[in-house]
């Protein structure tokens, strides 16, 4: 396709495949809309601002006149939709935004993709929404979906109006679920970077509950590679998990990091467990690598260093994030994204 839109490509996973496309698929335009709440950087997208092949468009998946005129203006041919409010912490405080964001912001890129004839409809969605796992097993694509945090319901709803779609409308429509990602640009109020920024600081590193807390560890770029594949090759109506195939209790993450950071275990705080916390998550990924020939590449011990020592090397990145100075990066005016360049799609 010679022009995508990506919803949600200043935060984490969004901004990675923007950059991941930019570099290896220089021929893609790449039409980056993103609302810039408060895990939204453009510090982040620094490098991608002169790149003609990128256009960032401030702006929020609810604004369907906006939508809609973003994907005639640019003749937009696909779209992936990574525009979420993600952390369940903030979704367990104040429910409602996950659903207005996540739902209806998916429900109204639906219909403007449908509308402006789109040709193919990526959905960005978590393991999250098959709820918790006991000791053995992993989650299949054909798993139930039973999710357990207003996060993960308003996923598993959004999920379920992309496929509606695409069996009433034939629209041609594709879900991916991946596990939990790391890397490169995270917002430090998620696990690994979190720890990474107390363990720098000498202060505790709060652990929920007891820290057996299972989860699959899926490195960003494999993550973006594999949507890239998905988005390309996969059938219209299908559904793949995308997973790390490391599968680690949270404690022994967090004492990994305390080793490569060279710090002492008596930083790690336990606190009360938060409600609804799913015990254990792991991800079947034998469809995708069995039908589209993917497989992750970055081993956890690998990912997890190379990822210390991006927050290392990028510590104004992290500043800026504590101070707010990044809140105040000014987007690049709306007029600026319409102009000649950006019509040949």
């Amino acid at each position: 396709m010679h022009c995508i839109l990506v919803t949600g490509g200043a935060g984490f996973i969004g901004l990675n495949f923007v950059k991941m496309l930019l570099r290896k698929h220089p021929e893609v335009k790449v039409v980056n809309l993103d609302a810039l709440t408060y895990a939204g950087n453009l510090a982040s997208l620094e490098d991608c601002m002169d790149n003609p092949m990128h256009c960032f468009v401030h702006g929020n998946i609810l604004d369907k006149e906006l939508v809609s005129f973003v994907i005639r203006r640019h003749c937009v041919e696909g779209v992936l939709n990574f525009a979420a409010e993600s952390h369940v912490d903030r979704s367990i405080d104040a429910p409602r935004i996950f659903f207005e964001t996540n739902v209806m912001g998916t429900l109204n890129l639906l219909e403007c993709a449908r509308e402006c004839g789109v040709r193919r409809f990526l959905q960005v969605s978590t393991d999250e929404v098959y709820g918790s796992l006991g000791k053995e097993g992993a989650f299949s694509e054909d798993s139930p979906v039973k999710p357990n945090s207003p996060y993960s319901a308003s996923k598993a709803a959004a999920d379920h109006l992309v496929h509606s779609f695409y069996h009433t409308f034939g629209m041609d429509c594709v879900i991916t679920r991946c596990s939990n990602n790391y890397g490169p640009y995270q917002f430090p109020e998620k696990m690994i970077p979190l720890c990474i920024s107390n363990i720098c600081k000498g202060i505790g590193i709060p652990v929920y509950g007891d820290g057996l807390h299972v989860r699959d560890w899926l490195y960003v770029e494999d993550h973006c590679v594999a949507l890239w594949k998905v988005f390309n090759e996969a059938d219209g109506g299908e559904v793949f998990n995308i997973g790390g195939c490391n599968e680690r209790p949270n404690i022994e993450t967090v004492k990994t990091l305390l080793s490569l950071l060279e710090a002492d275990e008596s930083l790690i705080t336990f606190v009360k467990d938060r409600p609804g916390h799913d015990r254990r998550y792991a991800i079947d990924a034998s469809k995708i690598m069995t039908q589209l020939g993917w497989r992750p590449s970055v081993c956890f011990e690998e990912g997890l260093a190379k990822t210390v020592k991006w927050y290392l090397d990028n510590q104004p990145w992290l500043e800026g994030i504590a101070t707010g100075s990044y809140r105040k990066i000014k987007p690049p005016a709306f007029e600026d994204c319409r102009g000649s360049s950006a019509d040949s799609g």
